[in-house]
């Protein structure tokens, strides 16, 4: 099911999210409806509270634009390491419609978290998906692009 993208101001998307702690149908059921909503939006990542739930979850697929699907689940993903080396991109944002940000990110991130079955995962990301999965988790922690706007250099 496609579900309605919040945007700014909602407030959802200035909360801290809750950690997951059931992985049930209805999360499986929450991640499905998410990838349906970030492919219809079209976008790359999607997290929770961008849906209006304040959960520790979000989606991924940077490469599906340019070639075949490859939905990512991320249930409460953590940073384990970041590279001093950084990248600045322009970033768009489905909650922001209309408006982009440049912003500075670690060109490189080590990343833990769960799949939608609980199962432990890690993985690193380098380009265009780290760029991705640290501007979910941001979303995660309440924080948008725009907090981090840089001037392009």
């Amino acid at each position: 099911m496609i579900r309605s993208i919040r945007q700014v101001p909602d407030t959802v998307l200035r909360e801290v999210c809750t950690s997951v702690a059931t992985f049930d149908g209805a999360l499986r059921e929450l991640a499905e409806d998410m990838l349906a909503t970030m492919y219809d939006a079209p976008g790359r990542g999607l997290a929770a509270p961008q849906v209006g739930v304040a959960l520790r979850i979000f989606v991924m697929d940077v490469a599906w634009r340019d070639g075949a699907p490859a939905p990512q689940v991320f249930v409460n993903p953590e940073i384990v390491a970041a590279s001093a080396e950084t990248v600045t991109r322009e970033e768009g944002c489905l909650s922001i419609p209309g408006r982009t940000s440049f912003v500075a990110r670690s060109a490189e991130v080590a990343l833990r978290w769960r799949g939608i079955d609980g199962t432990a995962r890690e993985g690193s990301f380098d380009g265009f998906a780290a760029t991705c999965v640290q501007h979910e988790i941001d979303h995660l922690d309440g924080i948008l692009c725009t907090d981090w706007e840089n001037v392009p250099t």
